[in-house]
Order: C-alpha cells, then sequence, then structure tokens
C-alpha cells in the first residue's frame, strides 16, 4: 500500500515527497516537532484541538491494574458526574475487583446514585465469528436497566468495527479529579492478568496455542488535565451523530427484539476544561473510515494516526519500541522500513504475540501472509537492527501481546487502539494518545536521538517498565543502567534472549535464565497459500476505508 499525505489549502496543493511523510507546518498555526498541528491532522470538520499541556499521564500496564483503578474512580462519581464509555467488547460479567464486582454492576450502581452513565459500545458481527454480539447487548441491558444508556453502534463500513476503548469521567463541581482511561484495553474477558501472566480465570475461547486460560500483555493509561475535554469531544461526536445506529437494514429486527433504543437521548452540556495536573503535552490521534454518508465530523475520514507516526518516525534515531498485536501491513511496515533505511545508526525492537488469535485452519494462512510480508519489509531494510520477539511466562506458556504502544528515542510515546495494520490506519475507528513530556529526564544520556529533544520522562520510564519486565530486571538504578542508552539496552536485550534460546536448544537443562522474551520465528505461508489467502487478507481482515481518490493517488 504505497501513500503519500496530501494537504490543500486555499488552492494550493502541497505534495509531501516521502510515503505518510508530513509537511512542514503552514505558518500562522502553532507548531511542534513532535505532535501535527490541526491543519496536519487532516480533517477541518473536527472540534478536536491540535494537542493540550499540562497533563498527568500514568500507564497502567495489564488488565488488573487498570480495573482497579477504573472501579476505584468510579466508585467516587457521585450524583450529576458523568461516566463516559466507548468499546469494542465488554463482557457485563466480567469482574473488575477481587470481591468479584463486575463491571455491568459496577456502572449501574453509578446510574442508580445518579451518575449520567452513556456508552457506544460496538454492535458486532456474527457471535459464531468470535466477536462480541450477545456479550455488548447484555451489557447494555443491565446498565440500562438501572437507568445508565448504552448503545449498540455500527455505524461503520462493511467488515468494519469501533475500535475505540475509552472511558471519561467527569466531576460536577470537581473538574481536578477528573480523568480519561484510553489505550488497548476491554473491559471483557482474558483481560484482567497481571505481571505475572498467570491468565484472567474469566477467559474466552481463544487459539489453544495459549491454553485454556491465555496469559494477556496489555497497556492503558490514566490521563488527567485539559486532555480530558478532547476525549470527551471524541465521544461526544459520535453521540451527536444523527445517523442511524444501524444501517444494516438485516440488524432491525434484531434491535427491535433486544428492546434497545435506536437513538441516543442528549447529553448534558460540556463542561470546561479540567486544570492543569501534570507536564505532558497530548495529542488525541484517530482513524476513522470513508462512509457513506459520512461522519459529520470527518465527513471524508480521518486518519490523523497514520499521519502522526509519519511525522514522528522523521525525528527517529535510534531507538524504535513497538508493541503490537498485528504487524500485518506492508503499507504500515514500510513507514518503519523507510526510517530504518534513512538512519544506519537506527534500531526497531517490536514484540507481538507469538501466535494468532485463532487457529483454525482458513484463518491461519491469512495471518501469516500479512504478518510475514510486513516482517521481511522492515527487515530487509534494517538487517540486524531489527529484533522482532514474543513473549512468554515463567512457566513456558506463551503470552498474548494485545498492547498498542509505540517510544521513540525515549521522547514520544503513544499508547491507543490501534494496531500497526491498514485496518487500523484507515478502516475502524481508533484512538491513540501521542505524549510528549515537557519534563527532561536527568539521567545519562540526556539526548539519545541527538537533535535537541532530549529525553523525557513519560516515554523513558514506560520503555523502561515494559522492558523491566520482559527482561525479569528490578526497578532499580543498577539494572536501569542497562536500559537506559540505547546501545546499552540493545545489548542487554540481546544477551538474555540469547541465553534464554540457547536454554531452549539445550534441552532446558539447569535452572531457567531470566527474562521472557523469545527470538520470533513464524512459519512462512506456501506460494499457494499466499495466492489464496491474499483476496481474504485485503477485503475482510486489513482491508482499505480511505476515499476511492486517496487509494488511486496513493495519499493518505
Amino acid at each position: 500500500m504505497a501513500v503519500r499525505v496530501e494537504f490543500r489549502r486555499e488552492g494550493v496543493r502541497l505534495t509531501a515527497p516521502d510515503e505518510f511523510t508530513v509537511p512542514p507546518a503552514i505558518p500562522l498555526e502553532p507548531a511542534h516537532d513532535w505532535l501535527l498541528t490541526r491543519f496536519q491532522r487532516g480533517n477541518r470538520y473536527t472540534a478536536l484541538r491540535a494537542w493540550t499541556v499540562g497533563n498527568q499521564v500514568r500507564p497502567l500496564v495489564h488488565g488488573g491494574p487498570y480495573f482497579a483503578a477504573l472501579a476505584d474512580a468510579v466508585d467516587g462519581l457521585g450524583a450529576g458526574d458523568e461516566i463516559l464509555l466507548a468499546g469494542w467488547r465488554v463482557d457485563p460479567d466480567e469482574f473488575v475487583r477481587d470481591d468479584h464486582t463486575t463491571i455491568s454492576h459496577l456502572l449501574a450502581e453509578a446510574a442508580r446514585r445518579g451518575v449520567v452513565v452513556r456508552g457506544l459500545v460496538w454492535r458486532s458481527q456474527m457471535d459464531r465469528m468470535r466477536f462480541s454480539r450477545r456479550q455488548n447487548r447484555r451489557f447494555a441491558q443491565a446498565v440500562n436497566a438501572a437507568g445508565g444508556e448504552i448503545v449498540l453502534d455500527q455505524r461503520v463500513r462493511p467488515f468494519g468495527s469501533h475500535h475505540q476503548k475509552f472511558v471519561v469521567l467527569r466531576h460536577a463541581g470537581a473538574p481536578e479529579k477528573d480523568r480519561v482511561f484510553l489505550g488497548g484495553i476491554d473491559v471483557a474477558h482474558s483481560r484482567r492478568d497481571t505481571l505475572t501472566h498467570r491468565g484472567d480465570p474469566q477467559r474466552m475461547p481463544f487459539a489453544r496455542w495459549y491454553g485454556g486460560k491465555p496469559a494477556w500483555h496489555d497497556v492503558q493509561i490514566e490521563v488527567r488535565g485539559p486532555a480530558v475535554r478532547d476525549a470527551e469531544e471524541c465521544f461526544r461526536e459520535r453521540w451527536e451523530d444523527p445517523s442511524s445506529l444501524s444501517r444494516r437494514p438485516w440488524h432491525l429486527v434484531p434491535h427491535l427484539l433486544d428492546g434497545l433504543d435506536r437513538q441516543q437521548s442528549p447529553l448534558p452540556p460540556p463542561a470546561e476544561d479540567p486544570p492543569e495536573a501534570g507536564t505532558c503535552a497530548v495529542q488525541l490521534l484517530r482513524t476513522y473510515p470513508n462512509r457513506w454518508p459520512g461522519y459529520p465530523f470527518a465527513p471524508h475520514g480521518e486518519r490523523s494516526i497514520a499521519r502522526g507516526y509519519a511525522k514522528a518516525l522523521r525525528r527517529a534515531r535510534r531507538l524504535v519500541y513497538i508493541e503490537d498485536q498485528y504487524l500485518w501491513s506492508t503499507g504500515v511496515a514500510r513507514v518503519f522500513a523507510d526510517a530504518l533505511a534513512r538512519e544506519p545508526g537506527l534500531h526497531l525492537v517490536a514484540v507481538v504475540p507469538r501466535f494468532p488469535d485463532q487457529d483454525a485452519e482458513v484463518t491461519v494462512p491469512v495471518a501469516m501472509h500479512g504478518h510475514t510480508q510486513a516482517l521481511d519489509m522492515v527487515q530487509e531494510a534494517g538487517g540486524d537492527r531489527v529484533i522482532v520477539l514474543d513473549v512468554e511466562n515463567h512457566a513456558g506458556r506463551p503470552v498474548y501481546v494485545h498492547s498498542k504502544v509505540c517510544v521513540i528515542d525515549d521522547v514520544w510515546a503513544t499508547v491507543g487502539s490501534d494496531n500497526f495494520n491498514r485496518r487500523s490506519w484507515t478502516h475502524d475507528s481508533e484512538l491513540t494518545a501521542a505524549v510528549v513530556d515537557e519534563q527532561h529526564d536527568p539521567r545519562e544520556p540526556l539526548d539519545p536521538g541527538g537533535l535537541g529533544d532530549g529525553a523525557r520522562v513519560f516515554a523513558r520510564d514506560l520503555r523502561l517498565e515494559l522492558w523491566r519486565e520482559h527482561l525479569d530486571l528490578a526497578a532499580c538504578p543498577h539494572d536501569d543502567a542497562l536500559l537506559l542508552d540505547p546501545a546499552d539496552a540493545i545489548a542487554t536485550l540481546r544477551s538474555r534472549v540469547a541465553a534464554l534460546d540457547a536454554w531452549y536448544a539445550g534441552g532446558s537443562a539447569g535452572p531457567r535464565p531470566p527474562g521472557r522474551l523469545r527470538t520470533h520465528v513464524m512459519g512462512a505461508p506456501t506460494t499457494w497459500q499466499r495466492v489464496l489467502a491474499s483476496p481474504a487478507y485485503r477485503a475482510v481482515v486489513d482491508p482499505d476505508g480511505r476515499p476511492p481518490r486517496m487509494k488511486v493517488r496513493g495519499h493518505h
């Protein structure tokens, strides 16, 4: 998927020379080396701001800590406060605490206290495809019976989904308590795992490779400060879309049988920005597809996630670290490959699942087709500077990597719902937060990228937290010294991965070496499997949601 970015303003065409490249900011707009301007977002119809400053951002690694934080925050809401939830899947009986409080009970009790509870949950496809139509419907019915309003939203392209996962909490009269949780974690079965990766006792049907109770690695963030108002605006834009919640004629009867409303009630007027709470600039990046009729706030769609990565990768010099569920698309892989080819000192470390999430004989070759193509492209560009790994727990069981994280040179970091594939960058609704902390990290090296940006506290701390877990390193100055400098970090990573691989190759004799990362090896599909898988891959698994003119011209 060759993609270029084209901007038009007052009849002037500005076409970037490289694929996915973002041109310099137009004068009169605020500029930022790492973040998109409003013009560069490519969607003049949204009320969303370019970015906000003065935010506090806290990573919540794994579903267990996230669910507990969410439950505590909801318990602190009272009459007149608001909960605005957007999700891909919500299992009504999923526990959010060890006391067996479920997500449906948590929100229902909030609604009974007078909290305004509103939700947009994807209506989903057929249950036999391992989606979540039944679970989402039951969740909506349980909360709505208590006075909330959860609607099932199918305003998507064919084969598309609403994949955003965020919860906004607003406090009437106490805006300093406002926050938003966003990232890659749905409140659903199998997600409530912890650092030990023993799995969520409430498991969902999953690929046999991960056992009966799959271990699950994921990341969410909690944001306080002015960015909460932007997340609320994202919800309001979708909520106030006047289009029918489902435009599929065959969904009319199920909607009537479900007894759910087909039109949303008005939201209360928006509150002002919460006060500044920290040092982070936060930019909310999104994907919306080209849809007919178009979204009022994005009539031709929005692809600011793709544009945001393109701009940030232009400044990558030493280390790009990503965790992703689906590193599957050549069009997206090309963005990383271009950066590797351009910068001979740049390394890419990618942590991905060891196996796909489905094990049917039909779906595996389709997954292998896109995955191997993407990895071949980045490895051809970067050679041994590309390190692709997967994760296991201390019992040797593979851990399913569901997180969607990127850290570039310990400066720019993202956590969100989008995967590194064409579907997430063009076709489904997605939301990710790009974070640039204004607080510089005082530890050496002070400026790993060498561009004068300096290392930033949030991005560096996020990378260190994830690497400590994967490499079994303690949160102490001695162990952190092995990870701070990109060169030292790569050497430490290679050493621990090699030791664990060698231990397995030697028959697992002796004590197991520390670390949980293994070299990622995935069998390549045969020629015939590629030929047969390609149409299904492009049409269903990884479709293109851009307007026709952009597909023809290769623009984004």
